[in-house]
């Protein structure tokens, strides 16, 4: 038995299921960081062999080639050719195959060959692969490429034992390094590998005589250049009535229950404790609960998405979006970047990192933030529920719901339009690259996959409740609560307070635009995360007015704004700079601070006339 470290590389194009092999072979023996001066993520981990070997494994990110072109193709390039600082060259290279569709993986393994490391080739899905009927000769396969293969069925127990059985043979024989005969390679080179690629796969794999024709007769209609379009539409349109009528017997519950904590909360303090019992009641239960009550419409949301992704319909629909996104001057792939930003702006953000060039990416990360994030959501929600009436629409639409459905359109629009806008001035000369992209099957979604997907970013969110929102609710308290009003003062105590002062030095800028000084204040938390505008507002009216339960917000709203303001902080959300994290992650991600400012000052100047223009037209309609 050896105690030797070795150390072992997965190696792989997207969608191959290489991060599920290293979860098989790693289990909970996993570390996860970034790459030294690069936000790229790093995973490790470890195992031991049948035989008794310790080996270090690191899950590299998915490539189809070694040029370089996105900075994850950068990280692999660099450690498979021993280039990166700081990270030692693998022993064994494993190259991570989906047997149900090895057209680019092949050509990779031929670019990989000419590194001259020791490498195995693994099909991964081999149980999916016979099911539809694929026969692959891994022997004629094997004296093709010169490789020994291993097949794995990475995401059942047991479905690497083989594989591990196979890395014990390899590892105890010696293996040295042959000469690297790798460049990079031309457009005539990747064009050669290809065909090399394809007669060895004529020559190894046969397909079924009865190929199954499901997912060709699902996507004649969906990804129909009309009623594929209709279709997300109506999905997209679905989704967002949900958020409105599924959500609210379990919106009402949390609310009731946070203001029965309130309640109790007040009773059980004696009227002395004055203070104490506002912080409790009023920044802490009321704050927090007013943002915590959203979580209902946020699951909702994540669960859609979920759903689709694991259903394989969000590849289709980038597929159908492909041709109005090309219009607007951006790549195929930025989709997957701006789907994700419906959720977060940062992930979003980060996951441009697919996209090749340069120019591309940038245009993408500048117009991720404009995306409707899921943080939206309670702004949104409350203001919408205090100023559009729940009414039904020719019988089953929500004005609500499809209210939400046009600050979702509108912000889509607007990210197209900022698209085309950078496209023209900034890179007129730009063309974007042909999209290529691999339409997955169509399968039923894993409850499982999909409950602890759902589950994770619930969690997320409750963590960011607990956290930032808490902090900013604590401070935002604190501004309202102090100074105290002297004795004999008239009117609320908040018109007193540091909240005050600073929502008035700002009330000149704003009025303009239909804000009060109340907004101001709301505004000013709401850049660490847009959500606790919603909680701030809540404890400067409910100090005001008295109100402690969550749902009270929207009444008082609703009677101390007009419609026209409301409107107006509707638009101002579509585009308001109002979470410094995504600003942040702009920074990291375009290596300074240039584009980060540029996404600030374009998206406030935005805000700003946006917001104008809705109020004084709003005004000039007589929405008072």
């Amino acid at each position: 038995m050896t105690t030797a470290s070795l150390r072992l590389a997965l190696v792989g194009a997207p969608n191959t299921g290489k991060t599920s092999l290293f979860n098989s072979l790693t289990g909970s023996r996993q570390k996860v960081a970034n790459y030294p001066g690069v936000t790229v993520e790093r995973k490790s981990g470890g195992f031991v062999t049948p035989e008794g070997r310790s080996v270090t494994v690191l899950d590299l990110p998915g490539t189809y080639s070694l040029r370089g072109r996105s900075p994850d193709e950068e990280i692999t390039r660099d450690i498979v050719l021993g280039r990166f600082d700081g990270e030692a060259v693998p022993d064994l290279m494993l190259c991570v195959a989906d047997a149900t569709n090895l057209r680019l993986t092949l050509r990779l393994v031929l670019e990989l060959k000419r590194v001259g490391r020791p490498m195995m080739l693994v099909l991964n899905m081999i149980d999916i692969a016979k099911r539809r009927g694929v026969t692959i000769d891994l022997d004629r396969m094997s004296q093709e490429l010169g490789l020994p293969i291993v097949t794995s069925v990475a995401v059942r127990k047991g479905g690497v034992d083989e594989l591990l059985k196979r890395t014990d043979e390899f590892l105890a024989k010696s293996h040295e390094a042959a000469a690297s005969e790798w460049t990079t390679p031309t457009i005539a080179d990747l064009k050669a590998a290809q065909r090399e690629a394809d007669r060895i796969i004529a020559a190894v794999v046969t397909l079924p005589t009865k190929p199954d024709t499901l997912t060709n007769r699902i996507d004649s209609v969906v990804l129909h250049p009309v009623w594929g379009l209709v279709i997300l539409a109506v999905i997209l349109f679905v989704m967002f009535q949900a958020v409105f009528t599924w959500a609210q017997p379990a919106m009402e519950l949390l609310s009731d229950g946070f203001a029965a904590l309130g309640q109790l909360i007040h009773d059980l303090l004696p009227a002395s404790w004055g203070l104490l019992q506002s912080f409790l009641q009023n920044g802490l239960i009321s704050g927090v609960g007013s943002v915590i009550v959203f979580l209902p419409q946020i699951i909702i949301i994540f669960l859609f998405i979920l759903l689709l992704e694991d259903f394989g319909y969000m590849a289709r629909a980038a597929f159908l979006m492909d041709r109005i996104m090309g219009g607007a001057g951006l790549h195929g792939r930025a989709f997957i970047p701006l789907l994700s930003s419906f959720a977060c702006a940062i992930p979003g953000i980060m996951a441009t990192r697919v996209i090749d060039n340069r120019r591309d990416r940038l245009t993408t990360i500048l117009i991720a933030p404009l995306m409707t994030c899921s943080a939206r959501i309670p702004v949104y929600t409350l203001i919408i529920s205090a100023f559009v009436p729940a009414t039904t629409l020719w019988g089953f639409v929500n004005l609500q719901g499809l209210v939400m459905f046009g600050l979702y359109a509108a912000g889509i629009t607007s990210a197209l339009t900022v698209s085309a806008i950078a496209k023209f001035f900034l890179w007129r000369d730009h063309a974007p690259a042909p999209f290529m992209l691999e339409l997955p099957d169509y399968k039923m979604p894993r409850l499982k996959s999909i409950a602890i997907g759902v589950f994770t970013r619930a969690k997320m969110f409750l963590y960011r409740a607990g956290t930032t929102i808490l902090s900013m609710m604590v401070l935002i308290w604190f501004l309202a609560s102090f100074p105290q009003a002297p004795a004999g003062a008239e009117g609320p105590a908040i018109n007193y307070s540091f909240a005050a002062m600073i929502g008035h030095a700002l009330e000149p800028l704003l009025r303009p635009i239909g804000f009060n000084w109340q907004i101001a204040v709301a505004l000013i938390p709401g850049m660490a995360a847009r959500e606790v505008a919603v909680a701030a507002l809540g404890t400067v009216y409910s100090i005001e007015g008295g109100k402690e339960a969550a749902d009270a917000i929207g009444q008082v709203l609703a009677q101390k704004w007009t419609l026209a303001t409301a409107l107006s902080l509707l638009v101002w959300y579509i585009f308001a700079p109002q979470c410094a994290s995504t600003l942040a992650v702009i920074r990291r991600e375009t290596g300074g601070a240039k584009w980060m400012v540029v996404t600030f000052l374009y998206m406030l100047a935005l805000a700003y006339v946006a917001s104008f223009l809705t109020f004084n037209l709003a005004q000039a309609l007589g929405l008072h």
